[in-house]
This record gives structure tokens, sequence and C-alpha cells, in this order.
């Protein structure tokens, strides 16, 4: 598999072109950040991708783990995929698409029209959650739910 990390430099080939997609995400140009010195030893720089590798697998699946489990699975995950974007191409890729895609959702929660939209949906779902409980309390009166067949 060529993630482009093992080119001179960790620079893509058409990454002198304005036009290169490096240029216009910033100027940074997928591939390795490793330091020069791995960059240039062939067994040190697969020695480095693997050990990032590894580290980026073992957060991401903290995060996976943490998205049944108490804790910030989606934050971890993608700490772990930004781990990856460290060394490898794909990784970067697709944190560039995942962050264009977040950015276009806030800008879309931020319109006023589905701001209201939004509000409308919250108060109705409070009123079905308030009228469901008030059904409740009224058959069951208030007491807890493991208490109701004891003496």
């Amino acid at each position: 598999m060529n993630t482009g990390s093992d080119r001179g430099g960790g620079r893509d080939a058409g990454a002198d072109r304005p036009e290169a997609d490096g240029a216009a995400s910033g100027g940074r140009v997928p591939g390795s950040r490793a330091p020069a010195f791995v960059r240039e030893r062939r067994a040190l720089h697969v020695s480095w991708q693997a050990a990032v590798f590894l580290v980026g697998l073992a957060v991401v699946a903290a995060g996976v783990l943490m998205l049944a489990l108490p804790g910030p699975g989606w934050v971890v995950i993608f700490g772990g995929m930004a781990i990856w974007g460290t060394e490898f191409a794909w990784a970067q890729l697709v944190l560039r698409w995942t962050k264009s895609k977040v950015t276009e959702a806030a800008q879309r929660a931020l319109d006023p029209r589905v701001r209201r939209r939004n509000i409308v949906l919250t108060v109705i779902g409070t009123v079905v959650a308030a009228a469901l409980i008030s059904v409740y309390l009224g058959k069951f009166g208030f007491r807890a739910p493991w208490s109701a067949g004891g003496p």
C-alpha cells in the first residue's frame, strides 16, 4: 500500500503546482510528517509508520469503546485519526473531508430558520414527554417502579 509518505521529503510529486491539492488546502501536502532522519532510512521509516499506525489504532479502538461506555468517543476517534494523519495521506484526506462536513453542518445550524425549527421541535418533544409523565403519574402514582410489586 503506497501512502505517499515514502516520497522524498514527504511531498507529493505535484505539490509545486499551485493547483495541487496541498496548495488549495492551506499549503499542507498529504504525506509523512516524520523527522528527516527517519524518512531517510527505509527500515526506520517503516518501523515509524508501524508504530504510528498501532498507536492510532489503539486510540481509535478506545474511542469506539467509548461510544458504548462513558467517555468522549467521537473526540477520541478523531484524535486517533489525527495521529494517523501525521503519517498517512489517506487519514489526512479523511480528516480534511470531515472538517469540511462539520463546518457545513455548523453553518446550517446557525441558519435562523433551522434554529427556529429546532426550538419548535424541542418544545413539542418537551410537551409530549410532560404529557407521558403526567399519564404515568396519574395511573401509577409517584413511587419507584422497582417497588411497585413489593409489600
